[in-house]
C-alpha cells in the first residue's frame, strides 16, 4: 500500500512530521522487556487517538525515537507531552517498581527536528543501524 505523504483538510495541504527523541530521567535504562512493548503499545494508541501516524519508532532502555507524522496545528512541544504524559501514567500504574526506582519516570527535557518525507530505506537503515544524532535523521556509528 502506498503512503499518503499529505494530509488534505479545507484549507489546504500539509505534510510534516517530527522526528522526536526522550529519554528517562538521569538517563536509567529503565525501559527494557515488557515495559518497553507496553510502552510500544501505548504510543501507537496516543498516535492514533490523536489522529497522527507513526512512520518508524524504536523503545529502546535509555531514550526513545519515533518518527511521526502529525497535522498543521500540532505543536511539537504538545506532540511530546501528550506521548510523555500518558505513557508516565500508564506505566506507573502498571509496573509498580517504576515509581520506587524514580520519582519522575520521562526528563523534562526532549528533541524535536521537523522532516518533509522518509522513504522505506532510510528508515530500515536508521533501525539497523541504529539512531544516532539529533540534526541528522539518523547517522551510522
Amino acid at each position: 500500500m502506498r503512503e499518503r505523504r499529505f494530509r488534505h483538510a479545507s484549507a489546504g495541504v500539509c505534510s510534516l512530521g517530527l522526528h522526536l527523541v526522550w529519554w528517562p530521567r538521569s538517563r536509567r535504562k529503565v525501559v527494557g522487556g515488557r515495559v518497553a512493548s507496553r510502552l510500544d503499545e501505548l504510543l501507537g494508541q496516543i498516535a492514533a487517538g490523536q489522529g497522527w501516524r507513526i512512520v518508524a519508532g524504536e523503545v529502546m532502555p535509555e531514550h526513545v525515537h519515533l518518527l511521526v507524522r502529525v497535522g498543521p496545528a500540532d505543536a511539537p512541544a504538545s506532540v511530546v507531552q501528550s506521548f510523555k504524559g500518558r505513557t508516565r501514567r500508564v506505566l506507573r500504574q502498571e509496573f509498580p517498581y517504576l515509581r520506587n526506582h524514580a520519582k519522575v519516570l520521562w526528563s523534562p527535557a526532549y528533541s524535536s527536528t521537523s522532516f518533509r518525507y522518509v522513504s522505506e530505506t532510510t528508515v530500515r537503515r536508521c533501525t539497523e543501524h541504529r539512531w544516532d544524532g539529533v540534526g541528522e535523521l539518523c547517522v551510522r556509528r
